[in-house]
């Protein structure tokens, strides 16, 4: 028998475990800064990018599950970041807005992604073009569970 598949070293899914949590710790000291934590920054970035999403496009848009992301919007509101009301079309739906307080965080974290790359040598702008890309393929060809 052979058990090669089962070391460690080719296991690509650990190799982006291990990435994950040290992108993960190496944002959170940036983020406390600011008192976010990684889930609710990635939300804050989305409406940076479009305000006024509902929760299905903030779902589609971060990819965070949709229970996860009810308690993420439910600690931006008590933060005073955003608030949700229902849309003028369909009641059910909840339209996610920045507050001014929202809006000027953006400044604040304007600085967070050009820290974290200039913290990282090695690679240069067209090598994390590719490898963004890589990635990017690389987990739309993944089926969801």
């Amino acid at each position: 028998m052979n058990f090669d598949d089962l070391k460690l070293k080719k296991q690509l899914c650990h190799k982006f475990y291990v990435l994950s949590n040290k992108i993960t710790r190496r944002y959170r000291p940036l983020l406390k800064e600011i008192d976010l934590t990684y889930p609710q920054y990635l939300v804050l970035m989305s409406l940076w990018e479009n305000d006024g999403l509902n929760a299905c496009e903030l779902i589609s848009h971060t990819k965070i599950d949709g229970g996860s992301l009810t308690l993420i919007l439910d600690k931006l509101r008590a933060k005073e970041l955003i608030i949700c009301k229902s849309s003028p079309e369909d009641k059910r739906k909840k339209i996610i807005n920045l507050t001014d307080k929202g809006q000027a965080l953006k400044e604040k974290a304007l600085e967070i992604p050009q820290k974290l790359s200039c913290s990282i040598e090695g690679f240069s702008e067209d090598e994390f073009e590719q490898l963004s890309k890589l990635v990017d393929k690389f987990n739309d060809s993944m089926p969801n569970p």
